[in-house]
């Protein structure tokens, strides 16, 4: 099935990415809502705030 496109939609070139600040605020949050360290790190790379590789 085609993803429905609308008026509100954004375009991929128009994402900026996180600021460094932002994306650990957002991920100290899911840290704190998640129910245990798999749904942690599922929840942060859906999210594409996951930790790299030299964090």
């Amino acid at each position: 099935m085609a993803a429905k496109t609308g008026a509100n939609d954004i375009a991929d070139d128009d994402l900026e990415p996180l600021a460094d600040e932002t994306a650990r605020q957002a991920q100290r949050v899911v840290a704190a809502y998640a129910t245990d360290a798999d749904e942690c790190r599922m929840l942060l790379s859906m999210l594409g705030i996951g930790p790299t590789r030299g964090e």
